[in-house]
């Protein structure tokens, strides 16, 4: 995207605000551009030169800007390419903590916990809202867990690509984010278990994926929980009884 024509740099205090730094401010500007100007996901940004006119601040604030904005997760630098709208914009890595649940049943239990609350909405939504194109989509990486299943190999990435788009079809953005915040969950799901459910992994993405192409949102919510039931079960019998593990 590429901004023209542009007289004057976009309205912006310049006093520095009670309680924000100059660079909280830079980076509050730097913002009301990207939204001003429709910027999406994946879109670059105009070059530190020209997004100091357009802002009328200086390059030093620019670049502490856009800084603070790669730490928040709204840009992406890609050296030597330039500066990029981030593909989750605003949602941090990792602010759940995933990463570090490691082999613990009882913390895969209050994952499952909150998936429970969350996924099976956004299935309902996404038989309701998605497009005929998207849920062709949902179809081929249902397809591309059972190959992969078959074939005795990790499905892990399609898992998660799966229940990631849902949330991308759903219809929702608050709901898509939290979706993506979520989305190491099924990883997590199938190392803490184990992989003991692979035998009916493709089986119930199937019956979760027709039931979004019929627009059967109720259907969709139940198969969701279904799904995640299994896991949550195992977790919450190994949190009972340790040993079973």
């Amino acid at each position: 995207m590429v901004i023209e024509n542009h007289k004057k740099p976009v309205k912006y205090v310049d006093k520095v605000e009670k309680g924000y730094s100059r660079t909280d401010l830079a980076a509050n500007r730097l913002i009301e551009l990207i939204l001003e100007k429709d910027f999406q996901p994946g879109d670059k940004l105009p070059n530190e030169y020209e997004l100091a006119a357009l802002l009328g601040i200086g390059r030093s604030a620019v670049r502490e800007a856009i800084r603070q904005l790669v730490s928040r997760n709204i840009l992406k630098v890609r050296q030597g390419a330039g500066t990029f709208v981030a593909q989750k914009t605003g949602i941090p890595e990792d602010p759940l903590g995933l990463t570090f649940i490691g082999h613990d049943p009882g913390l895969a239990l209050e994952l499952s916990d909150v998936r429970m609350l969350i996924e099976p909405a956004a299935a309902e939504l996404a038989a309701i809202n998605a497009t005929d194109e998207q849920i062709d989509r949902m179809v081929e990486l249902c397809g591309e867990i059972g190959r992969l299943v078959t074939e005795g190999k990790s499905y892990v990435s399609a898992d998660l690509e799966i229940h990631r788009y849902i949330g991308e079809c759903c219809g929702n953005s608050i709901l898509r984010n939290l979706m993506f915040i979520l989305s190491d969950a099924s990883k997590i799901a199938i190392e803490v278990s184990k992989d003991r459910f692979r035998g009916v992994a493709h089986m119930e993405h199937e019956k979760l994926v027709q039931a979004i192409r019929r627009r059967d949102s109720v259907g969709a919510r139940y198969a969701m929980i279904s799904h995640l039931n299994n896991s949550r079960q195992h977790f919450a019998e190994q949190k009972e009884n340790p040993q079973s593990q």
